[in-house]
């Protein structure tokens, strides 16, 4: 094995398990959201939230957040269209920070969310690497 191919196959195994903790992460806040399980409150109960916050059309954004977040988490388990997942759940992390996250300080603040976004969009730069599912050829 030469260094070059040492070197991509720790490089791909970093990418997969950092796809892996993510992509336990988004499912777990997904299905709180979208399924109210795990302790989370379903779309109706999210949409209660953002409506507090003061989020335009709170229904429609509390689906579109958890599916951004379930499917991202999909995405990011088999790397299945990883790079084009990652631009709708950077961008309700980023919104998250700004919005429910904002204010607070230690646990719960801007932090976490922010270090997801930039975490998804810059795996949607890389891409999945080679431990990822890949779908048939067309010819």
């Amino acid at each position: 094995m030469t260094d070059t191919t040492k070197n991509d196959s720790l490089r791909d195994l970093g990418i997969l398990l950092i796809r892996l903790i993510l992509a336990a992460i988004f499912l777990y806040h997904g299905s709180q959201k979208l399924f109210g399980i795990f302790g989370g409150y379903g779309i109706s109960g999210t949409a209660g939230f953002f409506e507090k916050l003061g989020m335009p059309l709170p229904y429609v954004s509390a689906l579109l957040a958890g599916l951004a977040e379930f499917l991202g988490g999909v995405s990011l388990l088999t790397g299945l269209f990883l790079r084009w997942a990652m631009i709708p759940l950077s961008f309700t992390m980023f919104v998250a920070a700004f919005s429910a996250h904002s204010g607070f300080s230690g646990p719960g603040g801007m932090e976490f969310p922010l270090s997801l976004a930039f975490t998804a969009a810059g795996l949607g730069l890389i891409g999945a690497g080679r431990f990822a599912l890949q779908l048939p050829k067309r010819r």
